[in-house]
């Protein structure tokens, strides 16, 4: 199904670049959006980690908080990394004053819960839906997901706290795969996510 798809990566602010290069490198059709309209004919979006203050803030200023809640409404699916999961949460546990989020995803989501920069760390995870070894999970001023609920199936975990979950077409992971060189939470997001 891969190839078959177009799948969008909010490219405002973060590493969304090196999303794009794990979709091309499944064969998928990735495309730079910068513009609501640009969601057009994109089955999926992935909102990328970076610094979710700042993305939301880009966000407002371009009109993506009412097209991307319009566009899943129409049953597009989104992904969310790092700050991208924040933004999809439905609650942010030490939010900065009038944090705004997407409140698609039924999750509580505590922002930079392993600690600063000099924190960062990498850490093998074994992924629900993610055949083969353990993933690379690299968490950088990493979140983590302190609630979830009812409807919402964790995927992985890292000293008992949540670090991937789904709910339906909404995949949050508070460490960047991008970053890992290993294409299969992109895969499992095109595949299963988008193809649900």
């Amino acid at each position: 199904m891969a190839g078959s798809v177009r799948v969008g990566v909010l490219a405002l602010q973060g590493a969304f670049r090196e999303h794009i290069l794990s979709l091309e490198a499944l064969g998928v059709e990735a495309v730079a959006v910068r513009l609501p309209d640009q969601l057009e004919g994109c089955a999926g979006l992935i909102i990328p980690g970076g610094e979710s203050t700042a993305i939301g803030k880009l966000m407002t200023s371009y009109g993506f908080y009412e097209a991307l809640c319009t566009a899943h409404d129409q049953g597009m699916a989104i992904w969310g990394t790092c700050a991208g999961a924040i933004l999809l949460a439905r609650r942010v546990l030490d939010a900065l004053p009038d944090q705004r989020t997407l409140e698609l995803m039924d999750i509580a989501v505590r922002r930079n819960a392993y600690g600063r920069q000099v924190d960062s760390f990498e850490a093998e995870l074994t992924v629900g839906g993610v055949a083969g070894a353990p993933f690379p999970g690299v968490f950088i001023r990493a979140p983590w997901i302190e609630e979830t609920g009812p409807s919402v199936e964790v995927l992985a975990t890292h000293g008992g706290r949540t670090v991937a979950a789904r709910e339906g077409r909404l995949l949050a992971t508070t460490f960047h795969p991008e970053l890992t060189g290993d294409p299969r939470i992109h895969g499992f997001f095109v595949d299963t996510v988008v193809g649900s």
